[in-house]
């Protein structure tokens, strides 16, 4: 009984530790993502405007598309600035180093917060904190191939497509959560120019955007990121998430 227990217990243990090693990750795909975020993570400084979608379910239990568009620029390590207009709103985000400050336009009202010294570990506080969502942020993150192969069962090229007039590589990657889908341009500058997340356990609910109007390694003036609250305005205060 006791020897039947242990092979029992050897096969269950070696069919999990297969289930939980074995992904399809195709090595073009790979290879296509590793070229993308190299490129993305040499740049000096970068200018770029999104356009994007999201659906949600309304009150009628109906699927609802919202629509934004975003301009953002990054400069360094260390500053960001992000205008955001949509059915939301019309919000903005200044990060200079020390302070990042969001404005709302509509009500005419702000809030300065102390910040981490980078970019990238100022988009991680305050997401955590205060749940602000910074525009395609996940692109910038140096170790987003590797994030992309942990996080997906399957990682597969889908060819060449067209974007418009424009020659992209077609990337999808799943779980069982998510579906997501990259188009990344194919000219010289392999940058992302559109992607989808298909929610598979919401209803298939999605999230669309499309990049356009890079501009690489642009001179932008350090007062770019600064914020200089408006005439009237309301400085007020937000608590963290508990």
């Amino acid at each position: 009984m006791k020897n039947t227990f242990l092979l029992l217990y050897f096969l269950l243990f070696t069919v999990f530790a297969f289930s939980q090693v074995t992904k399809d990750h195709d090595s073009t795909a790979i290879f296509v993502l590793d070229k993308m975020a190299d490129i993305i993570g040499d740049l000096e400084s970068v200018s770029f405007d999104l356009n994007n979608s999201i659906d949600r379910i309304n009150t009628e239990n109906n699927i609802e598309k919202h629509y934004s568009k975003c301009s953002v620029s990054f400069s360094g390590p260390n500053k960001l600035m992000a205008k955001i207009q949509g059915t939301d709103g019309n919000k903005g985000f200044w990060y200079d180093g020390e302070y990042l400050s969001y404005y709302n336009f509509d009500e005419n009202n702000y809030v300065t917060l102390d910040a981490p010294e980078t970019t990238l570990e100022m988009i991680d506080e305050m997401h955590i904190n205060y749940d602000f969502q910074f525009p395609a942020a996940d692109f910038f993150y140096p170790n987003f191939t590797d994030d992309m192969m942990e996080q997906f069962d399957s990682i597969q090229f889908l060819g060449k497509k067209l974007i418009g007039d424009e020659e992209c590589y077609h990337i999808m990657a799943t779980n069982s959560d998510l579906n997501v889908q990259l188009w990344i341009s194919s000219k010289t500058y392999l940058l992302p120019k559109h992607f989808v997340m298909i929610y598979k356990n919401k209803s298939n609910l999605q999230y669309e955007a499309t990049f356009s109007n890079w501009n690489l390694n642009p001179n932008i003036p350090d007062s770019v990121f600064d914020f200089l609250p408006p005439p009237n305005a309301h400085l007020i205060s937000i608590l963290k998430k508990s």
